[in-house]
């Protein structure tokens, strides 16, 4: 369930009046690092991707990424980083070579945390055993695999590269090159799709034990393919049975859901998704990369990075598009339309801590989205109700006026 990021900029009832004190510790420290390249651009997706040329400007690109950085150091001197994020695009389009010599120059900037995550996306068309064997030797100990689905006609009409024995064989040459942590990234509510079709599909997922499920119903955005030439999707009563059948089954098998669309086995869940549901920070550097970093004095600011790579590699052009301090009219929607996707919430102390507001702030909406039986009735605890979950648009639409 998305939310409308433009509905941030209203006023959250009783926060305007609030004092915002210094931050009392910074939250956890992530990096986010965007490849904007793939094989081929997929007619549903919305990302910052772009069809990659037959030889990619690795290297450019790699000391473009570090340049970027500098320019970040100043916001998080003396600080660690928990997790690092290879998204695209494709990031498994890049070598081994031009990974290893990235990371190098990441951690000779900022410190890597003794128990540090990093996870690499990468799609089934792009696996080679060689190529993984060396990710998983720089240091990368996770992996999230792109395979929306494994029937050869849903692939087809969502434009992927890879067949379905692709797909089982990408989650095999994962754990024979040594990754014992991994994603598989599936969709549901694909054209013309039917129950059956749905649980087949999960079925084999689970049947590859990953130790995450990203379980998600396909959506039509702007600004793709098919929003200007819509496929036929299953009837909303469909959706809702394979949204029922796909949870049951997900629980039976361990896969214990922890966000709206994350399931994951006892311990395993995504670390630096984790961090951004929870409001932690994260440095965002690439082509369209965005960050948001909090400082003691208790501003919290929104950064984004130059959207097309050929301007990204431009030494004429900046690296940073745009930056906004957020005001405290808008840090609760900001804290809450990512906390409350969390299954669990978050415990009500982390609002404080991570706005710098109290939690007075949100006593009205929080008195009206109990009452409407969408927010749990828990003083400790910021969650939604099984159907705040359902309805998070109409939870958050009761902190603002």
């Amino acid at each position: 369930m998305t939310v409308d990021s433009s509905a941030s900029s209203l006023i959250v009832g009783g926060a305007a009046s609030s004092p915002r004190a210094p931050l009392p510790t910074l939250p956890p420290l992530a990096l986010y690092i965007h490849i904007p390249w793939c094989v081929r651009k997929c007619p549903y997706c919305d990302f910052n991707s772009h069809t990659a040329s037959p030889v990619l400007p690795e290297q450019e690109y790699v000391d473009a990424l570090l340049a970027d950085l500098d320019q970040d150091l100043h916001a998080v001197y003396g600080r660690e980083i928990s997790s690092i994020f290879f998204g695209g695009g494709t990031p498994s389009l890049f070598s081994a070579e031009a990974l290893g010599r990235l990371l190098e120059g990441v951690e000779q900037r900022i410190p890597f945390a003794d128990d540090i995550e990093i996870t690499l996306e990468a799609n089934p068309g792009t696996f080679e055993q060689e190529k993984f064997v060396a990710y998983r030797k720089l240091g990368i100990d996770r992996l999230s695999i792109g395979i929306q689905s494994f029937q050869q006609e849903k692939l087809k009409a969502l434009g992927r590269i890879h067949n379905g024995d692709e797909a089982v064989r990408a989650a095999g040459m994962a754990r024979q090159a040594g990754f014992d942590n991994f994603n598989l990234d599936l969709m549901h509510g694909l054209p013309d799709q039917s129950l059956d079709d749905a649980l087949s599909d999960l079925r084999q997922a689970i049947a590859l034990n990953p130790t995450h499920i990203s379980w998600y119903q396909l959506t039509l955005e702007p600004n793709t393919v098919f929003w200007n030439q819509p496929p036929v999707l299953p009837e909303d009563d469909t959706l809702w049975d394979i949204q029922e059948a796909g949870q049951a089954l997900l629980a039976e098998h361990g896969y214990a859901q922890y966000e709206v669309s994350a399931y994951a086995q006892s311990g395993r869940p995504a670390r630096h998704n984790l961090n951004y549901w929870s409001f932690g920070d994260f440095i965002g550097i690439g082509a369209g990369a965005h960050g948001k970093l909090s400082h003691p004095d208790g501003r919290i600011v929104r950064t984004w990075k130059t959207r097309l790579p050929k301007d990204y590699l431009n030494p004429a052009k900046s690296f940073q598009a745009g930056e906004k301090a957020l005001t405290n009219d808008e840090m609760p929607f900001e804290f809450l339309m990512n906390a409350l996707r969390l299954t669990a919430g978050v415990e009500s102390r982390l609002y404080p801590e991570r706005t710098g507001l109290s939690l007075e702030s949100l006593a009205e909406g929080r008195a009206a989205a109990e009452q409407s039986g969408l927010l749990q009735v828990e003083p400790s605890r910021l969650a939604a109700t099984e159907r705040g979950q359902l309805f998070l648009n109409d939870l958050l639409q009761q902190f603002l006026n």
